[in-house]
């Protein structure tokens, strides 16, 4: 299952301090946002009393994984989704199909690469936990392997019965996802996601792709990622040469 967090509304705070340690692990620039940012990849929100963290999901079968034709969104056997912006072509299909709107994309740089939580992909592999749990003094973020924290979550919701609204969230929203949280106020009223199937969404990109034959695929995907590689250079080319002669000019 591989490691993840779980959130709890009802022990957050709102300090913000999750946000900011993001911020510094990331090194991203500018101050912490009141919504999620190619520049902010995860922020607290007040709703119905209480404090919501905004952030990727992971998801178990990740479909920005599932559309991106370049492989630039894999998601780890530790359980994090990463972004390789070195492969990223800019075709945005990601922030098109992911379930939850996270990815975010630079449009103020002249090369912009899509913006998004990696669950601190580096400090997991080193056996630390990601920099927003290790910030969080009321054990509101909690990281640990999946298992353990759908265990935790169980056992808070039995504890307190009548405190939590009997879900864990991320459980079985999208397939499953490797956030989860839960609240003592129904999800939707948070705004997150609730009419999300139980299916990955990424299995409907499969089963249409795999309708079309082998050839057609592959030929189709190669000559798209040629176009927008092709644009996209073009594009960056003619930012680069405007902030020249700005430059010159100056």
């Amino acid at each position: 299952m591989g490691m993840g967090l779980l959130f709890d509304a009802t022990r957050c705070v709102g300090c913000g301090a999750c946000s900011s340690a993001c911020k510094e692990q990331n090194k991203l620039p500018g101050p912490v946002e009141e919504v999620l940012t190619a520049y902010t990849w995860t922020t607290v929100q007040p709703r119905e009393g209480l404090n919501v963290r905004r952030m990727c999901m992971h998801c178990e079968v990740p479909t920005c994984a599932s559309v991106c034709p370049v492989a630039a969104l894999v998601k780890t056997p530790e359980g994090p989704v990463v972004y390789d912006a070195q492969r990223c072509m800019g075709c945005r299909y990601c922030m098109m199909a992911c379930p939850f709107e996270i990815p975010k994309y630079q449009w103020d740089r002249p090369v912009p690469i899509v913006g998004k939580c990696i669950l601190c992909s580096s400090r997991i592999k080193e056996g630390k936990p990601t920099a927003c749990a290790e910030a969080c003094a009321y054990e509101a973020t909690v990281f640990g392997k999946k298992e353990d924290l759908i265990w935790e979550a169980r056992t808070r919701l039995r504890q307190k019965p009548g405190e939590y609204v009997n879900h864990i969230y991320g459980l079985t929203e999208a397939g499953g996802t490797s956030v989860m949280a839960i609240s003592s106020v129904p999800f939707d009223k948070l705004g997150l996601k609730t009419k999300l199937p139980g299916e990955p969404p990424a299995m409907r990109t499969w089963q249409v792709l795999s309708n079309i034959p082998d050839f057609v695929a592959v030929w189709g995907v190669l000559l798209y990622g040629v176009h927008w590689i092709t644009a996209r250079r073009e594009d960056v080319a003619h930012a680069e040469a405007k902030d020249n002669g700005r430059e010159n000019q100056s």
